[in-house]
């Protein structure tokens, strides 16, 4: 039998390598293995609960009709007010838009500026999804081999040095995925005035920019009104399930996001939307701050005992909740290092090659997305099989 023909760039778009090792886990825990998950990007914590709530009285009152395409107002202008509050930085809600999650934004985003045969330059290792959706909208990513001597991020240097003519967006994440590494502020306003000068675009990914545990940085857009910026309401605000987040970008493009959004999802969950109002209150961010708090624990303590077993951590990550980790004292394939230890140990951790092909095989993602006690008992069995 003759297969139907799928499009070359779904063909072309990988499937998260770390779906093996979850798929295996969840063969074992239905087995009846006791198996510690530090391999999903979630954090455990609950949705808070005056999020909840709203969400609850949102669906109650039964006034959830589509929204606009740009995001209802009033959270609109609730983003606007954080941008202000959190940094100083005035925002106008007319530039932001309410998405479908991040991946909402930066496929609008990419949309907007990438053509078929543009080049969009990123960092290897990096977040997958990044460059396939690079390869949906058939452009061409540009991947930037990276390592702990620019603590895994893009610098104005690499930029320059990795230019071609056909570079038309640059993309970066601060904090990043899977490093948890922050781009330094004076690099972001260097390397958003090197686009600028040279007719391209900087688009910065900011979802873990509430989670970043040292340091007082500033978003991108306090360094230019030229850049885009996604963010999401998953991972600080705790919402991964609602799928909701945002983009915020110049004033020139308000009107082809416009469209372009109506086009490809018409609008973001409206009971979600409502829900995320409560986000901003004051309570509530009590509350994630909190739990940031508690992640910062977390990472200290798994980054101590990580080292003291022969990982290296040559940068230690500022934000998000990852280590990014060298084991190459105990191995050269990494995906394969992951599988024994999920059989032998019941700890189950993210390969590099999820995250682009720069020494892949020589690096672990360990994600401290569980509770302290799950963490001092994945130390435990790493310690009984590697110590």
């Amino acid at each position: 039998m003759t297969m139907p023909r799928i499009a070359h760039r779904v063909r072309d778009i990988a499937p998260f390598h770390v779906m093996a090792i979850l798929a295996r886990a969840r063969e074992l825990e239905a087995a009846g293995r006791s198996i510690i998950h530090l391999e999903i990007g979630e954090p455990d914590f609950p949705t808070p609960q005056p999020i909840i709530d709203a969400g609850i009285q949102a669906l109650q009152r039964g006034d959830l009709h589509y929204t606009p395409a740009l995001g209802l107002p009033a959270l609109r202008a609730c983003i606007a007010d954080y941008y202000a509050s959190q940094y100083g930085v005035t925002v106008d809600a007319q530039r932001i838009v309410v998405t479908p999650g991040a991946s909402g934004a930066l496929l609008l985003a990419l949309g907007l500026l990438a053509e078929p045969s543009d080049q969009i330059m990123l960092a290897d290792p990096g977040y997958p999804c990044n460059r396939h959706f690079a390869r949906f909208i058939e452009a061409q990513t540009l991947a930037v081999p990276v390592d702990a001597d620019s603590a895994y991020q893009l610098t104005p240097t690499l930029v320059e040095h990795h230019w071609t003519p056909d570079v038309k967006v640059v993309l970066l994440a601060s904090p990043s995925n899977p490093t948890g590494s922050v781009v330094p502020d004076a690099d972001v306003r260097a390397i958003a005035s090197l686009c600028a000068a040279r007719g391209a675009y900087l688009v910065v990914d900011e979802i873990y920019h509430g989670l970043i545990y040292e340091g007082n940085y500033q978003t991108a857009l306090a360094h230019s009104d030229q850049v885009f910026v996604v963010n999401s309401f998953s991972k600080y605000f705790q919402m991964t399930g609602w799928r909701l987040g945002w983009l915020v970008a110049p004033d020139w493009a308000m009107t082809a996001l416009d469209r372009l959004a109506q086009n490809l999802f018409l609008a973001a969950s409206t009971p979600a939307q409502l829900a995320a109002i409560a986000a901003f209150e004051p309570t509530c961010i009590a509350l994630l701050e909190s739990r940031k708090a508690e992640l910062k624990t977390r990472r200290d303590y798994l980054a101590t005992h990580l080292m003291e077993l022969g990982f290296g951590l040559p940068v230690m990550p500022q934000g998000a909740f990852y280590l990014y980790a060298d084991c190459s004292r105990f191995t050269q394939d990494s995906f394969e290092f992951a599988r024994m230890l999920l059989e032998e140990t019941g700890v189950a951790i993210t390969p590099g090659r999820d995250f682009g092909t720069h020494k892949a095989n020589q690096y672990l993602r360990f994600a401290y997305t569980t509770s302290l006690p799950n963490l001092e008992s994945a130390i435990y069995r790493l310690k009984q099989k590697l110590g």
